[in-house]
């Protein structure tokens, strides 16, 4: 499998954190399963691919061009053959201003843009399927997102996106004072406005930005006892630093460096 993780262009960086792709040439039986954990970034999806795109444990069929919600429980992408996937990764503060579309109603969930009315769309598909070349399908993407935003740029909620950016640059340690104090707001409004534009809360994403680094430090094998992922990603004890992975992986840390 070839994986490459691209920075976005600086016209699109204020909404896009990462893009993804991935592509493989497969025996047409061959099955490829690539497990997804919570991350704080919902995104859209291209997919081309021999047999379909499945995801488990939905059991559900995927659609060529796709947006997704928070991932908050496990899941893996299931694939018979090539495959070629072109993920955007989105800061969550545009899901419902750019599409129209209540955040909570697609956590752990995903929506078929071509079910939008909107032509943008169905050109920038359109044009996806004729195009071969990965470069020039990112562009046309990124081209899509670009015009989507100037139609809605005056409607995004500012001090979110300030609010995010202040929970990954403190890991997810923040507290909840902490952040009402650095953008200005009451706790009730930050939640109501984190809840309505994110999908979840603010101490909820928290949480799995707090998550993400404990899994990049253990799968990168940066410690030298459990301990040290504990207390260096703010977790109270190594029981809450358990309960918290297994809520999110599945598995136990253990276990899952086992697998």
């Amino acid at each position: 499998m070839d994986f490459k993780e691209i920075i976005p262009d600086k016209s699109i960086s204020l909404f896009v954190k990462s893009i993804l792709v991935y592509e493989s040439i497969e025996d047409e039986k061959h099955k490829t399963i690539l497990p997804f954990f919570a991350d704080g970034y919902p995104g859209i999806m291209y997919q081309e691919t021999t047999n379909g795109l499945l995801v488990s444990p939905h059991e559900k069929e995927m659609p060529v061009f796709f947006l997704y919600g928070q991932t908050i429980k496990p899941i893996e992408l299931i694939m018979e053959g090539s495959y070629k996937l072109i993920i955007i990764q989105l800061y969550p503060f545009v899901l419902q201003k750019f599409f129209g579309l209540d955040p909570k109603s697609i956590n752990d969930n995903c929506y078929n843009l071509l079910q939008l009315e909107m032509s943008e769309i169905q050109n920038t598909v359109s044009s996806l399927k004729i195009e071969p070349d990965t470069t020039n399908r990112i562009q046309t993407i990124s081209g899509f997102l670009q015009t989507v935003f100037e139609e809605k740029k005056q409607l995004l909620d500012y001090k979110i996106r300030q609010s995010i950016q202040l929970i990954l640059d403190n890991n997810g340690q923040l507290s909840i004072s902490e952040l009402c104090t650095a953008t200005e707001l009451n706790e009730r409004t930050l939640e109501r406005r984190f809840l309505n534009e994110v999908g979840i809360s603010p101490k909820q994403f928290s949480r799995i930005i707090q998550f993400q680094q404990s899994l990049e430090q253990l799968t990168e094998k940066d410690y030298d006892k459990l301990t040290d992922i504990v207390y260096s990603n703010g977790f109270a004890d190594q029981s809450h630093f358990i309960k918290v992975f297994k809520a999110f992986t599945g598995k136990t840390p253990k276990v899952f460096l086992k697998n």
